[in-house]
């Protein structure tokens, strides 16, 4: 199977870019959405976490604290590094799996932190790399706009996060999302015809 990873920035228009491809016949597996599956009750990672930074991480129904963790691992560099030793590994695995056992002309790998996870050296896997980017002052426009966060959470949300020039150095294939949603379907356009051209045997 052809498979392409999708990443960019917060608030470049990832989610948007994937669902057109998926709209075009991709298939698409999400790595937000498995971050959510591996970590519901019963699962070994919800249990893992609950070992590594205790039960206050749980809510009373048993489910993970995503509030709580959110704030344990902004506020120390070495909290979210044990949190993505549990997490990553099982991520990764669940999106290649999916990705090898998909019936489609070719797969998209959707994984906002690919750049901060390892790029191509922890994915190995991904044929493709495409980048949705926009400039940083856009992005940070997008953000408050889009969460209704201050300005000051947002400045640190992106500061978090690989640089726009890291994510365009493992890039293949480069979307400027900085125009309209019709630029943005001529873009996905022209990937698909690319992918399917290349996913040929």
């Amino acid at each position: 199977m052809f498979c392409v990873g999708l990443t960019g920035g917060i608030a470049s228009g990832k989610s948007a870019l994937a669902d057109r491809l998926r709209a075009r016949g991709a298939f698409l597996a999400d790595a937000d959405v498995i971050a959510r599956e591996i970590v519901a009750p019963g699962q070994p990672a919800l249990a893992e976490i609950a070992a590594h930074f205790g039960r206050g991480m749980l809510q009373a129904d048993g489910s993970l604290d995503r509030a709580v963790m959110r704030q344990r691992i902004f506020d120390s560099p070495a909290e979210r590094k044990a949190l993505e030793a549990i997490t990553h590994p099982r991520i990764r695995a669940a999106l290649h799996d999916a990705c090898m056992a998909a019936n489609a002309p070719y797969a998209v790998a959707a994984i906002p932190l690919l750049t901060e996870g390892g790029g191509r050296t922890f994915y190995p896997w991904l044929d493709r790399i495409v980048i949705v980017d926009v400039p940083m002052e856009l992005q940070r426009a997008r953000l408050l706009a889009r969460d209704g966060i201050d300005a000051a959470l947002t400045d640190g949300m992106i500061a978090a996060q690989a640089t726009r020039a890291q994510r365009l150095a493992i890039a293949d294939d480069v979307v400027a999302n900085s125009g309209s949603l019709e630029d943005l379907d001529k873009a996905a356009d022209a990937l698909d015809r690319l992918y399917r051209e290349l996913a040929k045997p």
